[in-house]
């Protein structure tokens, strides 16, 4: 059973990756003129964000197949404090997840921001004038280029991989 949650996921992780190999083709929608740089942008969000939400859904469903994996049938957990209630903090998996959540650099960790991120409106910025320059370090976000989602996919994958791998031996 945990099995289909894995191939879910996998789905899912293979479905941003493949979006994310359409920026490498940034040619354009199909069309008899070539695009113009307003729907090159638009199109290039748009796989970005399709991208990020396709990860955020993977994660999820991994925490699903975790709880799968426990004995946890009909549970559905949403967040791993959720997934932890269901089936304790002593479990070398959650031991493993909390570590990632805590570690600045961490798949985890960037999916956490880009969920931020992708929640709330984009920040409004001042205009920058002669009278109010002031060097001040801005906060840019989360890395959403396509190296750093498709990182973030690879080590998704690995952790998935390696824990369908390790409950599989049992």
């Amino acid at each position: 059973m945990a099995s289909q949650w894995h191939s879910l996921v996998s789905q899912k992780l293979f479905l941003a990756r493949t979006l994310l190999s359409q920026l490498e083709n940034d040619s354009g929608p199909m069309k008899d003129r070539p695009a113009t740089e307003a729907e090159l942008a638009m199109g290039r969000e748009a796989v970005i964000q399709g991208a990020i939400e396709l990860l955020l859904r993977s994660r999820r469903l991994l925490l699903v197949m975790i709880a799968r994996l426990y004995q946890k049938r009909s549970e559905e957990p949403a967040t791993l404090d959720e997934l932890a209630a269901l089936i304790g903090e002593a479990p070398n998996d959650i031991a493993r997840l909390r570590e990632l959540e805590s570690q600045p650099g961490s798949w985890w960790n960037h999916l956490d921001q880009m969920e931020a991120s992708q929640s709330r409106p984009p920040v409004t910025r001042k205009s920058v004038s002669a009278e109010n320059i002031i060097a001040v370090s801005a906060d840019t976000g989360p890395d959403r280029s396509a190296q750093g989602l498709r990182r973030t996919l690879g080590a998704m994958k690995n952790f998935a991989d390696d824990l369908e791998e390790q409950h599989s031996e049992w």
